[in-house]
């Protein structure tokens, strides 16, 4: 499994518009391939700051699959415009500590 991390930093006044479309949003990404689960958190220090989880079966599912796919345009349209500066997304793997 792969965790997505991105770390999103929304215009101000616009927080409200933005969760609305994620909610739309969400049910683009929970529709791909290799898709697990998906969580949008809130900072509680910063009003604007949100941090995406997503769990994905392989990294490939989420560069290739999903932002390769029309889907992805949707996606964009819904969400790219919110974000200043645009987000950093990184990728994480389970660290065997047994």
């Amino acid at each position: 499994m792969i965790l997505e991390v991105a770390v999103l930093q929304v215009k101000s006044g616009m927080s409200d518009e933005f969760e609305r479309n994620f909610k739309k949003a969400s049910a683009i990404i929970s529709r791909m391939k290799g898709y697990i689960s998906h969580e949008l958190q809130k900072c509680i220090e910063e009003d604007r700051k949100y941090i995406l989880l997503v769990r994905w079966e392989t990294l490939e599912d989420h560069t290739k699959g999903f932002r390769g796919s029309a889907d992805y345009l949707e996606w964009k349209s819904l969400l790219h415009h919110f974000y200043d500066p645009f987000p950093t997304v990184e990728h994480y793997t389970c660290v065997d500590l047994s």
